[in-house]
């Protein structure tokens, strides 16, 4: 009885911390195998639109309202859904990010945001991504907003994406916008 009852109590101990994830013999059982596969498994990213150019580069597409930051070697490094302009104020074609702010105010002082990657200029201010804009403190749109045309300008993403294309983009960083 000497070493069979401290390893009856570690077997209960080890069901109990680890949820019964491993058998006595200590071999996963088949659903804890395809558990940690699955859990290793990334999911693919969207592809990239295609004529979206080639190389290190942002790109926008108006349709799907996403969009992906592209290595050199055009690998997908991030993709992510955003709001962009419900006026269709910018037009298909090549950018490139003319100057950066990180903390900035929206139009006519509506608002404040952060990571505003400036690319082009509309009719009345400049046109580029950041973060949603806050009015008074409250974000002005739900994360389950993005990927729907609501803005009258620019390009917002959820706050850790603004901080990754703010990252990604010095200026002179190519934008391609796809329709």
């Amino acid at each position: 009885m000497g070493g069979t009852v401290p390893s009856l109590l570690l077997a209960a101990v080890s069901v109990a911390v680890f949820g019964g994830l491993f058998t006595a013999s200590g071999s996963p059982p088949a659903e804890a195998s395809a558990l940690a596969r699955s859990a290793s498994h990334k999911p693919a990213l969207p592809k990239l639109p295609t004529h979206s150019g080639q190389g290190r580069r942002i790109v926008f597409d108006q349709s799907e309202q996403r969009v992906w930051l592209v290595a050199a070697d055009g690998k997908i490094e991030r993709s992510y859904l955003v709001s962009g302009s419900n006026r269709d104020n910018v037009r298909p074609g090549s950018y490139q990010v003319n100057s950066r702010t990180r903390y900035a105010r929206a139009y006519k002082g509506s608002g404040t945001f952060e990571y505003f990657v400036r690319f082009t200029q509309g009719r009345n201010a400049p046109i580029g991504f950041h973060s949603v804009t806050a009015k008074q403190g409250e974000l002005v749109y739900a994360r389950e907003d993005l990927g729907t045309a609501r803005t009258p300008g620019c390009v917002e993403q959820w706050r850790n994406d603004a901080k990754a294309l703010w990252e990604f983009a010095p200026v002179g960083t190519r934008v391609e916008v796809t329709a």
